[in-house]
Parts: structure tokens; C-alpha cells; sequence
């Protein structure tokens, strides 16, 4: 039994994603298919793949960090290195995000104080004008 290939247009139905965008991974070199003639041919490991990039690009890691963990997936049959340099990652990643957080807070803070000083303003002009 023949493993399970795809076109691109169904790769890129299953994966609820456009054509354009799978091109666009393989020009990056995150996706390798196989060709016959001009027509692309992917197997499930590019499904597979395609599933870790869009992953990847919902916890906010860019394409090279996608790219650099499959480079090393690929170097080392030993996933030690991988799982290292993910653990590595997501710490990163979770740093930058706790500092977005703690931006936002603060921002919010100065919003709510310039909306109550705004407020205090109109409510002192509105009551001298009613006076």
C-alpha cells in the first residue's frame, strides 16, 4: 500500500489554508515536496509539517525559529537537541510575552488615568456652564 500523497489544492483545503501559502513555506525552504513534472507532490510528513508551522506561528514563533527546530529535527534523529532548543524557545517566547503583558498593564493604567482627568474636566466645564 502507497502512502497517502496530496496536490497542493488539497493540502491547502485540508489544511483550511490558500495555495499561495504553502508555496510561500516551501519558497522558505519549511516544505520540500516532490515533483512530477510541474505539478507539486506532498506527503503526510509535509501535512505533518505544515500542521507544526501553523502551530508555531499561533505561539508567536516566527518562521525561522519554525525553520531552525525543523533543521535540527532534521540533523539529529535524537530529538535531546530539539526538545532543548524548543524548551529554550518557549522560555524566550514566554519572557517577551510577560513583558507585553506587564506594557499593557501599564498602558492601561495611563489610559484609565487620562479618561478620569478627561472626565473630571467635562463634568467641572458642563456644571460651570448649567451655574
Amino acid at each position: 500500500m502507497s502512502e497517502q500523497t496530496f496536490s497542493i489544492g488539497e493540502l491547502a483545503k485540508l489544511m483550511d489554508i490558500t495555495p499561495r501559502s504553502i508555496r510561500f513555506y516551501e519558497e522558505q525552504g519549511l516544505l520540500n515536496p516532490t515533483r512530477n513534472g510541474q505539478n507539486r507532490i506532498y506527503q503526510k510528513k509535509d501535512q505533518v509539517r505544515l500542521k507544526l508551522i501553523l502551530r508555531g506561528k499561533r505561539l508567536g514563533f516566527s518562521l525561522a525559529e519554525t525553520k531552525t527546530l525543523f533543521n535540527l529535527y532534521d540533523s539529529h534523529k535524537n530529538s535531546k537537541v530539539q526538545l532543548e532548543e524548543m524548551l529554550k524557545m518557549t522560555a524566550e517566547k514566554r519572557a517577551h510575552m510577560q513583558q507585553q503583558l506587564e506594557d499593557i498593564a501599564m498602558l492601561k493604567t495611563e489610559l484609565e488615568d487620562v479618561e478620569a482627568r478627561c472626565q473630571e474636566e467635562l463634568t467641572a466645564l458642563t456644571q460651570g456652564q448649567i451655574a
